[in-house]
């Protein structure tokens, strides 16, 4: 014997609010996705770091910073991640302010860019595995 239990009609009416559901939030995330390949390539090809870190010291430099004598490598990867993720949030809440925008925009970007980022970063970076 199954018993299936029925929601009362104030459950039922009771609606929901989430973020998810947020068409803006939607728009925001599809663009978000979409643009953060694009400037961390851009960014790593056009050496625009936010900031380089130079982890022998411990120093953080505003931009691009040559790795000095005797101190170590500078790292660069942290500034192009932050480049990224402002860029890519500030396009995404630009976007979020037309919902309708995500209807316009196919998806298959969000999976291909990436794709694509790989084997141009792969190639630009070649030289730190080839010397």
């Amino acid at each position: 014997m199954t018993t299936v239990v029925e929601p009362s009609a104030a459950m039922r009416d009771k609606k929901t609010s989430s973020l998810a559901a947020s068409a803006s939030f939607g728009t925001f995330v599809i663009v978000f996705a979409i643009a953060a390949p694009v400037i961390y390539v851009l960014s790593e090809l056009a050496n625009w770091p936010l900031f380089t870190y130079h982890p022998g010291t411990n120093r953080i430099d505003f931009g691009w910073a040559a790795a000095r004598a005797n101190e170590g490598p500078a790292m660069y990867w942290y500034g192009w991640i932050a480049t990224m993720l402002i860029g890519s949030a500030t396009l995404g809440a630009v976007a979020a302010r037309f919902p309708r925008l995500s209807e316009r925009i196919p998806l298959f970007l969000i999976w291909l860019l990436p794709l694509l980022a790989l084997p141009i970063l792969a190639y630009a970076l070649m030289p730190f595995w080839t010397r």
